[in-house]
């Protein structure tokens, strides 16, 4: 007798910077260029009650997009070992 187990995976397949549409190269499910990705469920005090946004930008949109901060976004370098 055999007993099977039914498994869903999802596995990212592309990516496209919302700002500027460049694909980001996917490989295996995996990135292959580092980008940012945002989700944000907008609160109670807000004109988006529980509304979720989700977005991708490339690091190039990303760069553009804080370049236009008034205060700039803080910015630290993490050692590794």
């Amino acid at each position: 007798m055999r007993r099977y187990t039914l498994k869903e995976t999802k596995e990212t397949e592309k990516i496209f910077c919302n700002g500027c549409g460049k694909e980001i190269p996917v490989k295996d499910g995996m990135a292959r260029e580092d980008f940012l990705s945002v989700e944000k469920r907008w609160g109670y005090f807000s004109e988006k009650d529980n509304e979720i946004h989700r977005f991708d930008l490339c690091e190039e949109c990303y760069d553009r997009m804080i370049s236009g901060f008034t205060i700039p976004a803080e910015r630290e370098n993490s050692e590794q070992s």
